[in-house]
């Protein structure tokens, strides 16, 4: 048994399982962190690019994580809660004015313009929650003309939900549309905690990233974690990849054109615009199990964390997203908290999430247990893939006491 309480039989058997991964052409590779009581266990297999080519996976190898990114947001957000500087349930159109007076559809079905005034304005609370009233509909092929909409503002889902301008660009696009449903009547995924890292970086008067290095990133020495990739470091971030879940074949993905990741965005996204390293990352999930805390650095309160992680959304709210919200599945303030043990890796009070590039990131205090997987293996479905899935069944396996 380690130090942590992991069997070593148990580790052993969770890389010879990852790497069935890369041998049967599931993914190019992986890396991955997990952590319990004070011992840190890394694993990395496979290659940057497919079939072998290229450099291998390691430790310090720079990911883009995608949604992962929402709870480091909904961190920040709370910094500014507990600085005096917002509050929970104040309207947000003091530093957001293009969230006021908002209208709100009749109908989902109806047409953009066939709307009624908010009932009341939009609050960080309904932000972080993803409750403010827009975001992805999940309905293919779009039908709805709120949906074409948003496709013509920029943020119909898919891949890729990033803004290409400005962040003021982004909200004057917002301020263009109406609410699907009125201020926390309902859950719609992702934008709201993109115009949540907006509403900070106005409120702190600072660029988002300026914001998150200094009260995040400085503190936890996540030293490879930002909005994009210095010159000196892309030999470490691997080839990104999409797979078609009907033939298997795998093919690049890149948005911008070899440009993604690699140069400063117009536009910061709270919602999914970090790259980082499972060490980096396993740092912040570390300072979320210790409840702000680590190795004697406390970033937030106790109880701030433990609002985060309390699963804060209804269950006719989780019962209209079913792609997001399986048996046991919440929503707390920018991740998800499990509220049933529904797997053997899943125990109620588990929180954290996935992100669409491939990486997943989960914290059980429970178990005293933390743990970062990341790919560049995009997800094509809503469910998690087969490695996610192996990888924690076998990590948690591998906990012995």
């Amino acid at each position: 048994m380690t130090a942590g309480g992991f069997s070593e039989t148990g580790l052993t058997r969770m890389q010879r399982v990852m790497e069935k991964h890369v041998t049967n052409g599931d993914i190019p590779g992986a890396v991955w962190a997990i952590h319990r009581r004070g011992e840190t266990i890394t694993g990395a297999i496979g290659t940057f690019r497919l079939n072998g080519e290229g450099t291998r996976m390691a430790r310090d190898t720079i990911f883009r994580v995608a949604s992962i990114t929402k709870p480091v947001t909904a961190a920040a957000a709370m910094m500014l809660v507990e600085d005096g500087v917002l509050q929970m349930d104040d309207p947000v159109d003091r530093f957001l004015p293009e969230l006021a007076n908002r209208k709100v559809l009749r109908s989902l079905e109806g047409p953009v313009d066939d709307t009624v005034p908010a009932n009341r304005p939009i609050t960080l609370r309904d932000l972080l929650t993803l409750r403010l009233g827009l975001g992805a509909i999940m309905v293919w092929p779009a039908k709805h003309p709120i949906q074409h909409a948003i496709a013509e503002a920029g943020f119909a889902p898919g891949p890729v939900m990033f803004h290409a301008g400005n962040q003021d660009e982004f909200m004057r696009r917002i301020g263009s549309l109406p609410l699907v449903h009125q201020p926390g009547e309902g859950w719609l995924y992702h934008t709201g905690l993109d115009i949540a890292g907006v509403l900070v970086s106005r409120a702190a008067g600072r660029s988002f990233g300026d914001f998150l290095n200094g009260r995040i990133f400085e503190p936890l020495g996540m030293k490879d974690t930002a909005f994009y990739v210095p010159k000196d470091k892309q030999d470490r971030m691997p080839t990104c990849y999409t797979r078609d879940p009907a033939t298997g074949t795998f093919s690049e993905f890149d948005p911008s054109g070899g440009a993604g990741f690699r140069t400063p965005p117009a536009f910061e996204a709270g919602g999914g615009g970090l790259v980082s390293t499972v060490d980096d990352y396993l740092a912040f999930q570390r300072m979320m199990l210790g409840k702000g805390e680590i190795e004697g650095k406390r970033l937030l309160s106790r109880n701030t964390v433990e609002f985060m992680t309390t699963d804060l959304i209804s269950d006719a709210q989780k019962a209209a997203n079913p792609f997001f919200f399986p048996d046991g599945g919440g929503w707390g303030l920018g991740m998800s908290v499990a509220t049933r043990k529904v797997d053997v890796y899943i125990n109620p009070g588990r929180f954290g999430w996935d992100g669409g590039f491939g990486t997943s990131a989960y914290a059980d205090p429970k178990e005293e247990f933390a743990g970062v997987l990341m790919t560049q293996r995009m997800m094509d479905s809503p469910s998690a893939p087969r490695h996610f899935v192996d990888f924690w069944t076998q990590a948690y396996a591998a906990i012995g006491e």
